[in-house]
């Protein structure tokens, strides 16, 4: 066999990354052949070739990669550098491996998190204000809100921190809650994570997908329970007999009918000058939440957990749900003698559906079925989840 001229200068080996804390390119070996490795701070890049398909490529080297403490993906990295004669730019499309370091957990103190949950505070303590007739002629006044601040905030973060805690237990990286503040009667448009690392299988997407709805049911369910055996708030003269109050009904959700029957307790009154407590609606935005939470699509818990149980199937699934949506809020404008409010709402919520349904769902890198009793505990979230649906959510009566 002709083994070449054994004087001849052996090819350059390429610049390894051991210096850097990352697997080094000989580990890489038969699923990518890597010709140079860049360092740049926390990320590495290691360019090459992939020798086999991406997604047995992903599976092979993505455990490899969070063991030395890195996330990975497969990209295409534009590189270029001046000719050195004309001095024009020359670019090169590469494919490389792009690693960078894993941060699981805290790193210094979470300032946007901080300033936002403040911001969200504020807002809520005086959207609190409005539900007990409380004038704000000062800031102690908004104290006058705490109730139902505390109430919308105990749900919204109990939520969070469910997805929180599941993805630590399983090892993903994630953001603490951000909350998100607005001036509204209810003081926020509700709080997220941000999901910052791969999902290693559907168990662990199931888990985090599951763990927010069922935990922030759980507090909305002992929430309403106790918001039902506070006193009901009175309506002060000067709001009933002013030209600019406006009289909002609610829409009451079968699960928290069940608990006002269960609990002996009520939801309304005769009395239009006698109004249950701000607690209790606190507890409603809470179920409200949860069910949106749960439509099953896209990046939304529900499409989470419906991807973790039927796999790529899911994608059938979120396809439907706009057109459902639609369908609803056409029903309601037509036949369902009912202001505008519902209409318009069940039609943005159609458009984030289907905004939603063309992103896609979060693809876990095993994608093995689940077990059968993780599907039964899917069945009955979602079970749980039409429980908090009401079709009319609230009217503006005038």
């Amino acid at each position: 066999m002709d083994t070449g001229d054994p004087d001849a200068a052996p090819d350059p080996e390429p610049r390894t990354a051991r210096g850097h804390g990352g697997p080094p390119p000989e580990e890489l070996v038969p699923a990518f052949a890597v010709t140079d490795v860049e360092a740049d701070g926390d990320r590495l890049v290691y360019y090459g070739e992939p020798q086999i398909d991406y997604g047995r490529l992903e599976r092979q080297l993505w455990p490899l990669f969070r063991e030395y403490g890195y996330e990975v993906r497969l990209d295409v990295v534009v590189d270029g550098e001046p000719d050195p004669i004309t001095g024009v730019q020359i670019t090169e499309r590469r494919p490389a491996l792009v690693a960078e370091r894993r941060r699981v957990g805290l790193q210094g103190i979470p300032w946007t998190n901080v300033v936002m949950f403040v911001a969200t505070v504020l807002t809520t303590l005086y959207a609190g204000t409005m539900w007990y007739y409380q004038p704000v002629e000062g800031p102690l006044d908004l104290l006058a809100g705490w109730p139902f601040a505390l109430a919308v905030l105990g749900v919204l973060g109990i939520h969070e921190l469910g997805h929180y805690a599941l993805s630590r237990y399983h090892d993903v990286q994630a953001s603490l809650p951000y909350f998100i503040p607005v001036p509204t009667f209810i003081g926020t448009f509700g709080a997220v994570i941000k999901m910052e690392g791969r999902i290693p299988d559907r168990r662990a997407l199931f888990d985090i997908g599951v763990a927010g709805p069922l935990a922030g049911l759980v507090a909305a369910i002992v929430v309403a329970v106790v918001g039902l055996h506070l006193d009901p708030v009175t309506v002060p003269d000067r709001v009933l007999e002013s030209e600019h109050a406006i009289e909002l009904q609610l829409g009451y959700p079968p699960l928290l009918t069940f608990l006002a029957w269960a609990t002996g307790q009520q939801l309304s009154y005769a009395d239009p000058a006698v109004a249950a407590n701000p607690v209790v609606f606190g507890a409603w935005v809470g179920l409200f939440v949860t069910f949106l939470n749960l439509i099953p699509v896209g990046q939304l818990d529900g499409g989470h957990i419906v991807r973790a149980m039927v796999g790529e199937r899911a994608e059938t699934v979120a396809a439907l749900v706009p057109g459902l949506l639609f369908g609803l809020a056409a029903y309601l404008y037509l036949w369902g003698d009912v202001s505008a409010n519902a209409p318009i709402l069940w039609t943005f919520w159609g458009l984030v559906a289907l905004g939603l349904a063309y992103v896609g769902s979060a693809r876990p890198v095993f994608d093995e079925p689940l077990d059968r009793r993780r599907i039964a505990v899917g069945v009955l979230t979602f079970v749980l989840g039409a429980l908090c649906f009401t079709p009319v959510p609230i009217e503006i009566v005038g």
